[in-house]
């Protein structure tokens, strides 16, 4: 009798076992399986969050149907608790553990900020002062405390940050952005510079720099660089001033209202290379790589001038005459469809 008493014990511990296990199985299954969300959902994780936190926050989000089975996974898989702070976005058809494997290896959302080849520097501060999600430190500071807090004390800020699209998450600031932008510039300037033509009228980076800025506003269309820059290098070797309409208006700062005088030309500015010889104190806006390389390589040739023909290119001369008979065909007589800027291309369009 006893006997059969203790088998009968055995069994029903076995099968309670069994049911336990089946149980926590099922448990720990229901976190495999897809999430059905109506858009991408972000999830916030500050730091110091405990992971139960995240398993009871799974829960109200609706992402889990019990924090349990979260709690559980973490004690049995300690390596794949060990979450990190930050902002995560969970989409449609995610399962549980895969949310969960996302924050273990701190793959965060990304935003990002675009910074525009011949934007001004103040152009740059109010695309930053304008993007959600960014922590801003620097909206009040000047422009001297931001160069401070580069790195780049009592340096001019106009130029030194390199154009491009960055990427930042929710625990980054403006001022980490300005930082990697200014570290850009300065390694693509260094690798440029490095790898410069020889004999070029410049006596250092930064006024190739210039230089650049200046070639980055005076055309968009790509294959004309190399000439622009090609002008104005000979104007310099040549003594001659640059006499280029986009330092003009860099000078004239806030009174640009869109044209440029006959009186506008005449003042002098620390920037009106009508006035002015060599080129003007500073860049005048971001030059891209493109741009820095054309002017640390320009095209050869003989051109002096170059006009806007109002389609976004220009036309080159190697004379003055030539150069007046260029102007009189295109600014005298402009087109009716007179653009600046190069026609964006079929892609663009649509």
């Amino acid at each position: 009798m006893l006997k059969k008493l203790l088998i009968a014990g055995i069994c029903a511990a076995v099968l309670v076992a069994a049911g336990t296990g089946l149980w926590v199985w099922q448990g720990l299954g229901s976190l495999s399986k897809p999430v059905a969300m109506e858009e991408p959902m972000l999830f916030d994780v500050p730091a110091g969050t405990a992971f139960s936190d995240v398993a009871r926050q799974l829960k109200s989000r609706g992402l889990v149907e019990d924090s349990l089975w979260v709690r559980v996974f973490g004690r049995l898989y300690p390596d794949k608790a060990r979450i990190k702070a930050g902002e995560y976005e969970f989409v449609s058809g995610m399962s549980a553990t895969a949310m969960l494997e996302k924050m273990v290896a701190g793959d965060t959302k990304h935003w990002s900020v675009q910074f525009i080849e011949g934007w001004t520097f103040q152009d740059m501060r109010a695309a930053l002062a304008a993007t959600d999600r960014l922590k801003k430190l620097t909206s009040e500071w000047s422009d001297a405390q931001i160069m401070e807090a580069v790195g780049a004390e009592g340096e001019h800020p106009e130029g030194r940050f390199f154009p491009d699209t960055y990427l930042f998450t929710s625990s980054e600031s403006d001022l980490d952005l300005l930082k990697r932008s200014y570290r850009r510039m300065e390694a693509v300037l260094a690798e440029e510079w490095e790898g410069r033509a020889e004999g070029l009228p410049y006596d250092s980076a930064y006024e190739a720099l210039i230089m650049a800025s200046i070639v980055e506003r005076e055309t968009g269309a790509p294959h004309e660089r190399d000439q622009v820059a090609g002008v104005f290098v000979r104007r310099l070797q040549k003594g001659m001033r640059l006499q280029t309409d986009p330092t003009v208006i860099y000078g004239m700062g806030d009174k640009y209202k869109g044209r440029i005088g006959s009186r506008d030309l005449r003042t002098h500015t620390p920037y009106n290379t009508y006035r002015i010889n060599g080129l003007p104190p500073t860049p005048i806006a971001l030059p891209g790589r493109e741009a820095i390389h054309a002017s640390l390589h320009p095209g050869s040739g003989t051109a002096l001038y170059f006009v806007a023909r109002g389609d976004g290119t220009h036309k080159f001369s190697n004379t003055l005459a030539e150069h007046q008979k260029a102007v009189r065909a295109f600014q005298l007589n402009r087109r009716s469809d007179y653009r600046s800027s190069p026609a964006p291309d079929k892609d663009e369009k649509e």
